[in-house]
């Protein structure tokens, strides 16, 4: 996207990409789609390629490592992969978009050939091959890309184990009471699901199979998929331009490093997560997209800022359609941010339709200052816009009151006079009232009434 961007408003510019692999711009998150076959070809998942950018006016140099970064004197070191010839290059703007790498937690065996890691192109293929000869998968991790990958298994005719360390499911995006409803879920469509398993080590035994060890008792499978989150790709520059505590760059407003002359964007970077104001490790392409865009503005002079993030994001799971938006209830009390929380359970629109489907809402806020902190909403129906709409809630800082009596559209095709989410804010609203914490706006309309 920086360099898109870049070779459209400076043809003039000289723009050098260097990417390890033969490909560019792959998108991890249509690895289950694939395996599931709802996309038919994995090549479908990239979103530029070397010739596209080539043709834009770039210089690609694919299958190039970048080796060593020399920040003060603007200078790259990299090998030719394949013929192992080492070049000098120098820049007078650095774009740091490295990504991230599968976290490999400390387990035992690793590194066995039936343990398989997912993350970029070469890893989806040997997944996808390596489903075709074993039918019985181990799923490491229950984020986002272990509980799709555990759906896209069960779906094609695979006995699927799914190990999560803690006592539930995609912890990072939902609450623990919508994480029981998708645990059984899960469980109703055959995947056996080991919360609270830390897995400790792999091993082989004496039948060919792969054994796991737990802290709860030893599982076997023909396979394992390790999906334990990601880690940021930020060594190149290490010691020269200020990191977190786990690696990734610290940027400022305008997605510059500590160092003015290089910039960062996407899983090598951390962002502002607006729900605490805080920076925060947020791996998702839709980050990664708009900083890169936003820095091929600010490297010449254009001064848009990041607005940060709510880390809004969705996924099909066995027909659900599960979108989330800033805190959940856990993730705000580890923050010490004051939050309190109520749940919608309804349907989306009224039951005299011809059809409706449940639909489960989870909206977290502050009890001090009211403010909006967070969405979690789940139904056969396509409720993704709603988490969007609840993004610029929290961007905002609009409170529960604002969003109990938003203007929002009324048609019995498409939801109740009061849309859901009107109905789950003055639900909030409501448990603040019942509390004695009255604003002064609705101790006004209560004398009216």
């Amino acid at each position: 996207m920086a360099a898109i961007r870049i070779l459209k408003d400076h043809p003039e510019a000289e723009v050098v990409i260097y990417e390890r692999h033969q490909n560019v711009s792959f998108l991890s998150c249509g690895i289950s789609l694939y395996l599931s076959g709802e996309v038919k070809r994995l090549e479908d998942m990239f979103y530029s390629s070397p010739e596209d950018l080539k043709n834009l006016g770039a210089i690609v140099k694919t299958q190039h490592e970048v080796l060593r970064i020399d920040a003060k004197k603007h200078q790259l070191q990299v090998a030719d992969i394949a013929t192992g010839k080492l070049s000098e290059d120098s820049y007078d703007k650095l774009i740091m978009s490295t990504g991230s790498s599968v976290a490999l937690p400390p387990i035992f065996g690793i590194d066995e050939s039936k343990v398989l890691l997912c993350k970029d192109y070469q890893q989806a293929q040997a997944i996808y091959q390596s489903a075709k000869q074993n039918r019985r998968i181990a799923v490491v991790g229950a984020g986002y890309a272990g509980t799709e990958l555990a759906e896209s298994y069960a779906t094609t005719e695979h006995e699927v184990q799914l190990f999560q360390g803690r006592d539930q499911i995609l912890n990072n995006y939902v609450g623990k009471e919508l994480s029981d409803q998708l645990v059984k879920l899960l469980v109703d469509h055959g995947i056996d699901l080991h919360l609270d398993h830390r897995v400790t080590a792999f091993r082989s035994n004496e039948k060919g199979e792969l054994q796991m060890e737990t802290n709860q008792g030893n599982y076997s499978a023909d396979l394992a998929i390790v999906a334990t989150g990601f880690v940021p790709n930020s060594e190149l520059l290490a010691g020269q331009v200020k990191v977190e505590r786990h690696g990734a760059f610290i940027v400022n407003d305008y997605l510059q490093t500590s160092d003015p002359d290089i910039y960062a964007a996407g899983d090598c970077a951390m962002v502002r997560f607006n729900p605490t104001g805080a920076p925060a490790y947020t791996p998702l392409a839709t980050n990664a997209i708009r900083q890169g865009t936003l820095i091929a503005l600010n490297i010449f002079n254009q001064q848009y800022p990041y607005m940060g993030t709510q880390a809004t994001s969705a996924m099909k799971l066995f027909g659900e359609c599960v979108a989330t938006t800033g805190l959940t209830l856990e993730n705000a009390q580890r923050h010490h941010v004051p939050a309190e929380q109520v749940v919608y359970q309804g349907t989306w629109r009224p039951t005299y339709m011809p059809s409706t489907d449940p639909l489960t809402i989870v909206l977290v806020y502050n009890p001090e200052n009211r403010r909006v902190l967070g969405a979690q909403l789940c139904s056969k129906h396509d409720v993704s816009q709603s988490a969007n709409a609840v993004s610029v809630l929290i961007q905002n800082n609009n409170t529960i009151d604002d969003m109990a009596f938003i203007d929002m559209l009324f048609q019995p095709n498409f939801d109740f006079p009061f849309n859901y989410l009107n109905m789950v804010a003055q639900q909030a609203v409501d448990k603040e009232w019942q509390k004695g914490n009255v604003t002064p706006r609705h101790a006004t309309l209560g004398n009216h009434q």
